[in-house]
């Protein structure tokens, strides 16, 4: 067992039930006994990888209802399955006592259960049978029952194999060479890190921020003159010229909707670099470069975050024996909020410069990468081939909607002439919809021939992703398989892509069903 499994479940001490009987030991298995709603389950300790504290999951469409989400487990996409949910009993929130068993049968599955209550060596004897006994589990779930073990008369043996089995179709023909064809892959593409962060620390608003020096392109003093940008929020102070390019500046005092204040003779700009593109960070002083074990770093709670679907502070770092807190801006979050993007695009409308066929074929595709168009739905991000959307437009005021068309089609719109049939991607997915609003755009990919829009909550960015970073993804169900066959994980970004194969956005027979309805148009 790992630390974690011993810390999980303490005390977590293997029990024989006759330890004066040695030559009897190698007929002793053990097994995980934990609890479950009122029931109490054990399961054979040779596929439990691990114990783990329930980790953050993401959501992932079209899968089965027990399935809780996607995690990261050091770089491995582990899928979370609840077991109350699979078993029918009532849903209860997580609280500290909440484990998920990591079980291995050909693919490695979080089981969330209630508690663990311990592990214990159990002798072929006390290991029966389930004919001709009433449970509320299906009897075909159970391998045997346990009797007179860790304080408890009666146990139930469950049988992960057929349970996923039963439960799972997709996840039990996916192959154990496709698994082994993974593995590995992140231990291969491992670098080298040190065990220090190095840090620019800065203050708004009395609050001490800080951001990964190698994203800091340097730090020059407030510009005597900000040329506005019209129309712009007032996050987005304007632009200033630094070596004779136009630079956006942003307010972090607005960005964290802190009271404003005139900029003075302490005040600095703060040049963050993402990539080719860079932004100015408006801070009210800078105070040091901080270089801080890493032991020393959180994540950020996250009932402390402003917005549930913003994520700008990643971490807090703690110095001084905790007196002094300070908040570590996640450079790529940053580079995704709405108003930095508003920022970039105001130079980019600004300027006149034209990019020569050096820059062009600097930034051109490796044959490591793939580059994909990230969007979003609800909480989670999904991401398509570049080269599979056309083009990406707002959505118009007014839809036409079409009489008896399939319920996934919200109707169709003049596009330059053109009628573009448009699906609410939401509803398509099996997610509950939302008002309209600014941030939604129409996604235009070729689907057989008919070009089709679909409707997402935002698009976020075009982004290159290391091909190592890319694996496939857990076949939860057939339709999920077929559509989101691929997820990138971002371990160090903290972030997971779903990766969607935009040939199957709308199924066979749906297609058929737009077909048909577009021809009565």
């Amino acid at each position: 067992m790992t630390t974690e499994q011993t810390e999980a479940a303490s005390p977590l001490r293997a029990v024989t039930t006759d330890e004066a009987a040695p030559e009897r030991e190698a007929d002793i298995r053990q097994f995980v006994i934990f609890v479950c709603d009122s029931e109490v389950f054990a399961v054979d300790m040779t596929p439990v990888q691990e114990i783990i504290r329930v980790p953050e999951v993401v959501r992932v469409p079209l899968a089965p209802a027990t399935l809780e989400g996607l995690a990261n487990l050091r770089g491995k996409v582990l899928p979370i399955i609840s077991l109350r949910r699979l078993f029918g009993f009532t849903e209860r929130a997580n609280d500290d006592a909440t484990r998920a068993l990591v079980i291995d049968l050909g693919q490695p599955l979080g089981f969330v259960v209630d508690r663990v209550s311990s592990v214990v060596g159990v002798e072929p004897g006390r290991i029966e049978s389930v004919d001709a006994l009433t449970v509320t589990v299906k009897t075909e779930l159970l391998a045997g029952m346990l009797k007179d073990v860790g304080g408890y008369p009666m146990v139930m043996v469950l049988d992960f194999e057929r349970l996923i089995g039963s439960e799972f179709a997709a996840i039990a023909a996916v192959s154990r060479s496709g698994a082994a064809a993974t593995s590995g892959m992140a231990d291969a593409e491992e670098e080298t890190v040190t065990d220090e962060l190095q840090l620019v620390s800065f203050e708004v608003a009395a609050q001490e921020y800080a951001i990964p020096i190698e994203n800091v392109q340097e730090i020059v003093q407030f510009p005597a003159q900000i040329v506005h940008v019209p129309r712009s929020e007032a996050h987005v102070l304007g632009v200033m010229t630094l070596r004779n390019r136009l630079l956006p500046l942003v307010s972090l005092r607005c960005l964290f909707e802190l009271p404003a204040q005139a900029a003075d003779e302490r005040s600095r700009i703060v040049v963050v670099r993402l990539g080719e593109v860079s932004v100015g960070l408006a801070m009210d002083s800078v105070n040091e470069v901080l270089r801080v074990p890493k032991s020393a770093v959180d994540a950020m709670p996250k009932l402390l975050a402003q917005h549930g679907d913003l994520s700008e502070i990643a971490e807090i770092c703690r110095l001084d024996g905790g007196q002094r807190l300070v908040s570590i801006i996640s450079t790529d979050n940053l580079f995704r909020h709405s108003v930095i993007q508003e920022a970039l695009t105001s130079v980019a409308a600004m300027s006149d410069d034209v990019r020569n066929d050096d820059e062009l074929e600097s930034e051109a595709l490796t044959d490591d990468e793939e580059q994909v168009v990230v969007f979003r739905l609800d909480k989670e991000e999904f991401g398509v081939p570049i080269e599979s959307v056309q083009e990406i437009v707002r959505i118009p005021d007014e839809l036409t909607h079409i009489p008896k068309a399939p319920p996934f089609v919200e109707g169709v719109i003049n596009l330059r002439g053109s009628v573009l049939p448009v699906i609410d991607q939401r509803r398509r997915l099996g997610l509950p919809t939302v008002a309209r609003n600014d941030r939604q755009r129409i996604m235009v990919f070729l689907l057989d021939g008919v070009r089709t829009g679909f409707i997402v909550d935002s698009v976020a960015e075009v982004l290159k992703i290391p091909k190592s970073a890319i694996e496939p993804s857990p076949r939860l169900s057939l339709e999920q398989a077929r559509l989101i066959g691929r997820v990138a994980n971002l371990e160090r970004q903290h972030r997971m892509i779903q990766l969607i194969e935009p040939s199957h956005l709308i199924a066979e027979e749906q297609r058929e069903e737009l077909l048909a309805a577009l021809g009565k148009q």
